[in-house]
């Protein structure tokens, strides 16, 4: 994988771990009840959950793209396709609802396990593993979850932090408006290198 290749991966990363979805929400309303300290076994199940679910997805699609070819750009599409979808939903988005829910933050291994039923996670997998393991090796499959391993805790980390002070922020309509167009912007950007290179 070449530098540009790999910035624009890391762009991806990170562009697609901190646009909002379940672990962001989850970890938002986890920061706003419990704080970073106890939110930190969610927030590393997140991160290494994750990380460990982009590597296995790659090393699966990897004898796949081998054997079938053809199933690398039909991923590529759905997931360029999802992808836009994705930013279109996020620069039409509303606040999220401001609530408290009571008892525990979740462990590090319920985060972790949680990554295998959300479907943004799944997505974000697949569209990083065909898009940027250009080789379809086992070490390409690593160097993806390296890319997600360098981003996705700092991004996901930014939600914790933010709890409280992200709904005061996203109740005022322009500022809402302008975070979620950004963020949409951030996301098309990243899918740029894929769709030229």
């Amino acid at each position: 994988m070449d530098m540009t290749l790999f910035l624009a991966l890391l762009a991806f990363a990170f562009v697609t771990s901190v646009t909002p979805g379940p672990n962001n929400l989850m970890l938002l309303a986890s920061g706003a009840n419990f704080g970073i300290r106890r939110s930190l076994p969610h927030m590393f199940g997140i991160a290494l959950g994750f990380t460990l679910m982009v590597f296995i997805v790659g090393l699966g699609l990897a004898e796949a793209f081998d054997t079938f070819p053809v199933l690398r750009q039909g991923m590529m599409v759905v997931a360029v396709l999802y992808m836009l979808w994705l930013a279109w939903k996020i620069a039409h988005a509303s606040a999220p609802e401001a609530g408290q829910t009571g008892g525990k933050p979740l462990t590090f291994l319920q985060a972790a396990a949680f990554q295998w039923v959300n479907p943004k996670a799944w997505i974000m997998a697949i569209g990083a593993q065909t898009n940027y393991a250009q080789d379809a090796t086992w070490a390409a499959a690593a160097l993806v979850a390296l890319g997600f391993v360098l981003m996705n805790l700092p991004a996901i980390s930014l939600w914790t932090w933010l709890g409280q002070e992200i709904r005061r922020f996203l109740t005022n309509p322009r500022r809402l408006m302008a975070f979620n167009w950004t963020m949409a912007a951030l996301l098309v950007a990243s899918l740029l290198p894929i769709l030229f290179h």
